[in-house]
């Protein structure tokens, strides 16, 4: 906790000067991002640093894998459908990026197995990728390129869950939102961007 008080310290003395102001205008005249990112809750995988994005210009949620859920409104929480719903109805984003990366605990924990102390709740949240880890086993690949291949299915996966949300798929179908997939490699620094054709090429 030192470090993170030191780190607020830092960021009162050096840069709250030079952004009070956006700030300032950004409480009152409220959040408008251009862009809703769903990225993976993994600590190295920062999607405002990656895309050197400031304050206020994109609205992110984060979770194990970067996984979208199927639409399924119920009495169930939802955190990540509720942030979906909250940046494309109402604060209506133009764009919606996957965001997939290299070395995915969550992905480990699908073709493995959960790692110990995890057994509660992250292997159930990764139940939801089992297309993706059959996908991976029919490829047939050695464990590190099988690693990458489900990552970015995980990607393809989300898209696709994201399209029954009826509301997306309507606000795409009109061209006023367009979905995006993306896949961050932690060791190189490298962005590839989901193709048409299904390959992920650099940005």
């Amino acid at each position: 906790m030192d470090d993170l008080i030191s780190g607020y310290k830092r960021f009162r003395e050096l840069a709250w000067p030079e952004r009070k102001q956006l700030f300032e205008r950004l409480a009152a005249r409220g959040q408008r991002p251009e862009t809703l990112v769903i990225a993976c809750s993994d600590s190295r995988v920062d999607p405002q640093m990656i895309f050197d994005a400031g304050p206020g210009e994109m609205f992110v949620v984060r979770n194990v894998a970067n996984l979208v859920p199927p639409y399924q409104p119920d009495s169930n929480y939802h955190g990540t459908s509720a942030a979906i719903e909250f940046a494309v109805r109402v604060l209506k984003v133009k764009h919606v990026v996957v965001l997939g990366h290299a070395q995915c605990g969550g992905v480990h924990a699908l073709l493995e197995g959960a790692p110990p102390g995890a057994e509660d709740f992250v292997g159930n949240w990764m139940k939801m990728a089992e297309p993706a880890r059959l996908m991976a086993e029919d490829a047939n690949l050695p464990p590190a390129e099988r690693q990458r291949f489900c990552e970015q299915c995980c990607v393809k996966l989300s898209l696709s869950n994201l399209a029954s949300f009826p509301w997306v798929a309507e606000r795409v179908a009109g061209g006023s939102l367009t979905l995006h997939g993306a896949y961050f490699g932690v060791a190189t620094g490298r962005l590839e961007m989901l193709r048409d054709d299904g390959t992920f090429d650099p940005a």
